[in-house]
């Protein structure tokens, strides 16, 4: 599967973001519950040994999409019985609109949400989600972000990220430090270019892809010009490498 795959740009999967709401009415927040349905699905399957309940899961969120996507999967798992914490790299004044009403939700819940302490330790956990930056990344973390980064490498449980590890640059596949050290990534709608540079592979680990309900015919609109079929036709998250 993956060598017929197309591999994104940057720019390109922010025209397929742009198509995907100005052309087709999919909202951010469909495809943010999309993105984290599945991320929660993966973790699952993948490292809870199919049963969510009981296990220890710790989310890192950012302040952006990507952190919305990680919020959707928090809930997810809580609802599922996982145990889950999750730490912000900020207060919920600084998200974004789709992703604060994420976490508005998890307030609701009574989930633990916590502003991250950059003196503190991550507590253990089964697994840890790594959604703090996605493809939005603009040279290596700092702050909060930086400090997340650097506990769940020290953490020592597998980390999942989501669309990117965080630290990666998904244009040009550098890695900039710190970064994410993920045992599998779940990236979204097709894999981005940085994901397949050689330097990037013992950051991405095993490589994963979901459907985050792109219409296959949006891809050959005039400023993509990508001929793709119905990827998604057996599974929602494929693995890829």
């Amino acid at each position: 599967m993956d060598d017929k795959l197309p591999y994104l740009t940057t720019e390109q999967m922010r025209e397929v973001d742009r198509l995907m709401i100005e052309e087709y009415g999919i909202l951010l927040i469909q495809m943010m519950e999309n993105a984290g349905r599945n991320l929660a699905h993966l973790a699952r399957r993948r490292f809870l040994d199919g049963d969510s309940q009981g296990s220890r899961v710790l989310v890192l969120a950012g302040t952006g999409g990507n952190g919305g996507g990680g919020l959707v999967c928090a809930r997810h798992l809580r609802n599922q019985g996982a145990d889950v914490r999750v730490f912000t790299t900020a207060g919920a004044s600084r998200f974004a609109e789709v992703p604060r009403h994420q976490l508005a939700i998890l307030g609701k819940m009574g989930a633990p949400v916590e502003v991250w302490d950059s003196g503190a330790n991550l507590p253990p956990a089964d697994l840890v989600i790594d959604a703090l930056i996605g493809y939005s990344l603009r040279g290596a973390p700092t702050g909060a972000a930086a400090s997340l980064i650097g506990a769940a490498n020290a953490q020592g449980a597998p980390i999942l990220a989501l669309d990117a590890p965080s630290g990666l640059d998904t244009a040009t596949g550098r890695v900039h430090q710190p970064a994410i050290e993920a045992t599998a990534t779940l990236t979204l709608a097709l894999p981005k270019e940085g994901l397949r540079a050689e330097e990037a592979a013992q950051y991405v680990g095993e490589l994963y892809m979901a459907d985050i309900s792109v219409p296959p015919q949006l891809y050959s609109s005039p400023t993509l010009g990508i001929d793709i079929g119905p990827i998604f036709a057996k599974e929602e998250v494929l693995r890829l490498a």
